[in-house]
């Protein structure tokens, strides 16, 4: 037990074998970063300055933008400090904090990902109880709750992870703290725990993913239903966003949970890594303004009223 080495730094590892490379890799993520920032900025900048879209919908849709952003902004800029400076450490503490804080964020749009589908089925659904059902109380309780909700999962998560001292190794085979490769090294306790608390947040999560689906497939049956080709139009139009979402965080999830634990560094191991923590938070934004005729509407008004101030300066 003497010569048990206690741990304070890890070493990350990437796939960019030449200086060049790190360089680029570096460059990439500052790029994609930025580009996820402005669209989730403006996303909510959007809804907050435009009172047409002061409702439940859009009030949930820029807490996920934020989630968004904070997501993306746990990670890439850690990475393209690294890479661009050629260093690979990260301390203890800083690995706990991207832990504690990407947990955060999942958990938390997980939880909003579920009221956002409650809040559709009841528009689409029981539209004539919508607005004695879904109150700005009601809303800033579900808020307040998610977010307390993905502090809690985070806390136990990161406290389960980081409750003994690592003494294995300090080599953790991704660009970032990883859950899955923090896991390969750490203690079998703290292993044993953790698989534990994973169990249960599995669960949880199938329980969300369920009441989701019941809401979307009631949602579905009552859009067919509708025989006006406007109402049935604009339902599909304020479902599909949200759907794709959904489905986009679902898919990124299934591959950060189900993909293998590399044994080394590789090509495969960085897209798959890449995938689910960069491109949910970038795709969003797309997602808002593509499918969303409304912030779409919104977006124009914005850029409308930016150019006359801009004319009016000049």
């Amino acid at each position: 037990m003497d010569n048990l080495t206690i741990i304070t730094e890890f070493l990350l590892v990437d796939v960019a074998g030449s200086r060049e490379l790190q360089v680029l890799q570096g460059v990439l993520f500052l790029l994609i970063h930025l580009r996820a920032l402005t669209g989730n900025l403006v996303t909510v900048a959007i809804i907050v300055t435009d009172t047409r879209l002061h409702s439940p919908m859009y009030f949930f849709i820029s807490n996920v933008a934020l989630l968004d952003l904070g997501s993306i902004s746990v990670v890439v800029p850690k990475a393209v400090v690294n890479s661009l400076t050629g260093s690979k450490m990260i301390s203890l503490m800083e690995c706990a904090a991207q832990i504690f804080l990407y947990a955060l964020f999942a958990a938390a749009e997980i939880a909003f990902l579920v009221v956002m589908s409650y809040d559709r089925y009841v528009a689409i659904c029981r539209p004539l109880h919508y607005g004695l059902t879904i109150t700005p109380t009601l809303c800033a309780q579900a808020a307040a709750g998610s977010w307390a909700s993905g502090l809690v999962y985070s806390a136990m998560h990161t406290g389960a992870l980081f409750w003994l001292p690592f003494t294995k190794t300090n080599v953790i085979r991704q660009y970032f703290c990883d859950i899955p490769q923090v896991l390969r090294i750490s203690s079998s306790d703290v292993q044993l725990s953790e698989f534990v608390l994973i169990a249960v947040s599995v669960c949880l999560v199938l329980v969300c993913f369920a009441f989701m689906f019941v809401s979307y497939a009631n949602i579905f049956l009552t859009v067919v239903k509708i025989h006006s080709v406007e109402a049935r139009n604009k339902a599909v139009s304020t479902c599909t966003p949200q759907l794709a979402i959904l489905l986009l965080f679902l898919i990124s999830g299934v591959v950060d949970v189900l993909g293998p634990i590399p044994s080394k560094p590789s090509l495969r191991n960085l897209l798959t890594a890449t995938f689910y923590i960069v491109v949910p938070p970038f795709v969003n934004p797309l997602i808002y303004c593509l499918r969303n005729r409304e912030i779409n509407a919104a977006l124009g008004r914005m850029f409308s009223r930016t150019w006359i101030a801009v004319k009016a300066f000049i």
